[in-house]
């Protein structure tokens, strides 16, 4: 499968701490990537800088054949061929749930108010929520208010979704329903970038796994692979941590 998002040798430090060190991954369409490791390996660093939220220092990343990392190329346009969820919901409290999906509709891409309230009615009953497009995000549970954000970016309709470990906020019982549309999203073929400690999901759902170790790729290969029968040791002692 040709790439349609590559990232080459990226390299990114805050003040004199190194993040990510010479990180080389690709990213097919319709794809699903999990990126595993422990906290403070890279991994949301790495989808920020991947989606131009944070400048890299050297390298270069590749969307489709454009070099989005020249840094003469509209960041803004670049990112609007992204949808980004995080681990917090980042949802517009004065909002309602139906504005928030929309903004990005009416502000970045200029649809008008009916057809971006049409379109974003139907992503929130494709995540369950359409009944509650008129509520605010305060009245949702965690569950709701992170799937209200994975319509708001899928509302653009991006090339790409990066998803944040976006169940590391949840209670342990909201976490199956997020992960239940994730995995009906990927079941329908949209591509998906996916940083994550939800090991049982990455094995039954992503094509391939990538492990970040203290800013490197340790390894990556199909899930069969990095799950039952890691090569590096450093991979063995943290998939450890999740079946002892």
């Amino acid at each position: 499968m040709s790439a349609l998002l590559r990232a080459v040798d990226l390299y990114k430090s805050f003040g004199d701490k190194p993040v990510l060190q010479g990180v080389s991954l690709t990213l097919a369409s319709h794809e699903v990537v999990a990126i595993i490791g422990a906290s403070g390996s890279g991994k949301s660093t790495l989808l920020r800088c991947l989606n131009l939220l944070e400048p890299i220092d050297d390298g270069q990343i590749l969307l489709g054949a454009q070099d989005i990392s020249d840094p003469r190329v509209d960041a803004n346009r670049v990112r609007s061929r992204f949808g980004i969820v995080f681990q917090s919901y980042n949802l517009f409290p004065h909002l309602s749930v139906l504005d928030n999906v929309t903004l990005a509709s009416r502000v970045v891409k200029r649809m008008p108010r009916a057809a971006a309230d049409a379109r974003g009615l139907a992503l929130l009953d494709r995540v369950g929520l359409a009944g509650q497009a008129r509520e605010h995000p305060d009245r949702l549970s965690g569950g709701q208010q992170q799937r209200v954000a994975i319509a708001r970016a899928l509302a653009t309709d991006p090339e790409v979704l990066l998803l944040d470990e976006i169940t590391s906020a949840l209670d342990p019982e909201l976490v199956g329903e997020v992960l239940e549309l994730v995995r009906r999203l990927a079941a329908e073929g949209t591509t998906i970038l996916m940083a994550t400690h939800e090991m049982a999901f990455a094995r039954d759902v992503a094509h391939r796994v990538v492990v970040l170790d203290a800013g490197r790729i340790a390894e990556q290969g199909t899930p069969a692979e990095v799950f039952g029968a890691p090569r590096e040791a450093r991979t063995r002692a943290f998939l450890a941590r999740f079946t002892a």
